[in-house]
């Protein structure tokens, strides 16, 4: 049996959409079932923002990702979807690389309260980019305009 090389580009492509989709939903509940003042602390410990936009974040983000990731799982407006989710984990990333440097002991707020930013979850979340630049480009290159 012979794949060709847009046959296996797609086929991963799949399954790195479901994956990061089911990531984000799993994400988007986690922050979703306790109170947004919760996910505000967690975004305010990286000193990053003003009050406002903390509580707009908080309230706002966790749907933002909700509706990422069921747009990654059903397949829909996939460059808008993968692009918009590579955006996030940059700035997730980037903002968790920031507090490590800085020696700032807090927790991610990735999954909910509770997960410390340690050398493990900069591999997770640096793993997760790496897999959504690359389902970007895969995307860009194989899919056309109006899907």
């Amino acid at each position: 049996m012979t794949f060709s090389r847009s046959k296996i580009f797609r086929t991963l492509a799949l399954l790195l959409r479901i994956a990061l989709g089911a990531i984000f939903v799993y994400a988007a509940w986690s922050k979703l079932k306790d109170p947004w003042a919760l996910f505000a602390m967690a975004i305010d410990s990286y000193q990053a923002l003003p009050t406002w936009a903390v509580e707009w974040l908080a309230r706002t983000l966790p749907w933002i990702e909700l509706l990422i990731g069921a747009l990654l799982i059903v397949g829909r407006w996939m460059r808008i979807s993968t692009a918009a989710t590579s955006l996030l984990l940059l700035v997730f990333f980037s903002l968790m690389v920031r507090a490590q440097a800085k020696g700032i002991e807090i927790n991610c707020g990735c999954f909910g309260p509770g997960e410390a930013i340690s050398w493990k979850t900069l591999v997770r979340d640096g793993a997760m980019l790496a897999a959504s630049l690359l389902l970007t480009r895969i995307t860009w290159q194989f899919h056309t305009a109006g899907q």
